[in-house]
């Protein structure tokens, strides 16, 4: 039978157990995208925390898909050297690291660039100000320029790459009836719309080898009008299984959503938590590549539940780890208590004042000991 502190291995990274840092933005990078000294101490602290498996923030692979400000970067080989201390440094302290690959599509930060960002397909309501509709030959340097973030995550010793593909950035754009209204060979069918992750996924592959883990980060159900839902995305899946993919990260929901987002917020119940779980039962039941499953996972029992029952094989945590980099050491040590991750979604707001994410609740209650 599995278990949460076992040794286990993904296309031969071998991890220390079963848990992992789902990627976020931490705000924390150059206006650049470079890596920043406390950008490499928040990876650090979560590799002597415990944590078998860390994905970096979410990285663009071409300026114009940059999402937020001070968001890491990877669209050029000047970046390299600094990516490169980041990941010998996790190493140094025992962790493994892989970096996600991303591209905000229709979402990217406007006040930084000149130009409109990149639409799967524009149409009125999409948004407020103008969008460009990707076309063909977008859609070729995009799959080159996940290509290359690819080979340069592994120049810089990153021990393997994800995909994002959720939360209604540019891949998700493309699986997402939603957004994608395309008429031709990458809009319509099932297949169409997960066309370019299997070019993506095929040239990246290209890039890095066939011994170098690949995950993917998508949703099982955009829990919106008109969006993905699972049937589709496990269809999804299983064509990128077939194509080579090692892992697949499951989450779910939209950005601009709350209720239904990837960050609910109150997660102050047993109840409450594993949000994605029916999702995870189907995709457990219809592919045979490990499973790592995000999405409001709180409590060492729930933990080993999802492990137990079959419902997942890895453990992704984000907002708990931002409060609590060493809370796997914690639960390895015997300290059972919950995560302390009041899910509050405050962590985020210094990160747009430039300050970095950090957790403000945490802050707020040092200062009224103090």
């Amino acid at each position: 039978m599995k278990t949460l502190f076992e040794t286990s291995r993904i296309n031969g990274m071998e991890l220390s157990n079963r848990f992992v840092r789902s990627a976020t933005w931490e705000g924390m990078a150059t206006a650049e995208g470079a890596v920043t000294r406390r950008l490499i101490e928040t990876m650090t602290r979560l590799a002597r925390g415990g944590v078998g498996l860390i994905v970096s923030s979410h990285t663009y692979v071409s300026p114009e898909g940059q999402a937020t400000p001070w968001q890491l970067g990877i669209y050029k080989d000047e970046l390299i050297p600094g990516l490169k201390k980041m990941a010998e440094a996790v190493h140094e302290c025992g962790g493994r690291i892989v970096l996600q690959l991303a591209h905000a599509g229709a979402f990217a930060v406007e006040s930084l660039r000149d130009h409109p960002p990149l639409a799967v397909s524009n149409y009125e309501g999409l948004a407020e100000s103008p969008r460009r509709e990707i076309s063909l030959q977008d859609i070729t340097e995009l799959v080159a320029a996940f290509a290359d973030g690819a080979r340069r995550a592994k120049a810089a010793g990153f021990d393997g790459v994800e995909l994002h593909a959720a939360h209604g950035y540019l891949l998700s754009q493309f699986f997402s009836p939603l957004y994608n209204r395309r008429k031709d060979a990458y809009g319509g069918s099932t297949s169409n719309r997960a066309r370019i992750g299997l070019e993506i996924l095929s040239a990246v592959r290209e890039s890095v080898g066939s011994d170098y883990p690949v995950l993917m980060k998508m949703n099982g159900q955009d829990y919106s009008r008109d969006g993905l839902v699972r049937e589709e995305s496990v269809q999804m899946a299983k064509l990128l299984e077939e194509a080579g993919l090692d892992a697949l990260e499951l989450s779910g929901g939209l950005l601009k959503s709350i209720k239904t987002s990837p960050s609910r917020p109150r997660i102050d119940t047993v109840q409450k938590e594993v949000y994605f779980r029916e999702d995870a039962r189907l995709f457990k039941r219809e592919l045979n590549i490990p499973l790592i499953l995000v999405g409001g996972i709180r409590s060492l029992e729930v933990a080993e539940e999802l492990l137990e029952n079959g419902e997942a094989d890895y453990i992704a945590m984000s907002r708990p780890f931002i409060r609590e980099p060493d809370l796997i050491s914690r639960w390895k040590a015997g300290d059972r208590r919950r995560a302390e991750c009041t899910s509050d979604n405050l962590c985020f707001a210094p990160g747009f004042k430039g300050d970095g994410v950090y957790c403000v609740t945490r802050e707020r209650e040092a200062a009224q000991i103090s």
